[in-house]
């Protein structure tokens, strides 16, 4: 486990393309995606505003790396606009890891680091995972996260609906502002 390299673009995009061939193909991941696969200008200016946001301290990410290949990514972002907004202290966690690697601790190592990395930066993080990902929810569980609600037919996906779970993990040691009095 490393963080995240500029140097790391076009293996991050190979593994996030491939998630569309899956989805082609009627294999099913937890990934919501676009109708299309997006071009790779999109892709560029996703992974640059990822980067900023890692430079910026807004963001931690992590990358898997095994015999110089990278096969997975997990990062978290901050969803306030600044750390002193009210939801400032509040991390969105996403995670991806290529097919063959999946089922082998990589996505567990994965979320280890960005939670390591996360502690006295955010105080909670969440995440939303498709309701019939059942080994990511409990590989979820493992980690910390716990249930705090769902959202019904949040996903479309070949005309079926598939509820969204959401899950969270409250951090120790987490920074909180002081109170204005």
């Amino acid at each position: 486990m490393r963080e995240l390299r500029w140097g790391d673009f076009d293996n991050i995009i190979r593994i996030y393309w491939r998630l569309y061939d899956e989805r082609e193909a009627g294999e099913p991941h937890g990934i919501t995606l676009f109708a299309q696969k997006p071009t790779l200008a999109a892709e560029v200016d996703w992974f640059a505003s990822l980067y900023r946001r890692l430079l910026d301290g807004d963001a931690v990410a992590v990358v898997a790396e095994l015999g110089g290949r990278v096969v997975g990514q997990c990062s978290v972002s901050r969803v306030g606009r600044a750390p002193d907004a009210e939801n400032g202290h509040v991390g969105e966690l996403g995670i991806m890891v290529e097919r063959g690697y999946r089922g082998r601790g990589v996505g567990h190592a994965l979320l280890r680091a960005a939670i390591a990395r996360s502690r006295g930066r955010f105080e909670v993080l969440r995440l939303g995972v498709h309701a019939n990902n059942v080994g990511a929810r409990r590989l979820y569980e493992r980690v910390g996260f716990r249930l705090v609600g769902a959202i019904p037919r949040a996903f479309r996906r070949y005309g079926a609906y598939v509820d969204e779970q959401l899950m969270a993990l409250v951090l120790e040691g987490g920074t909180r502002p002081r109170a204005k009095r």
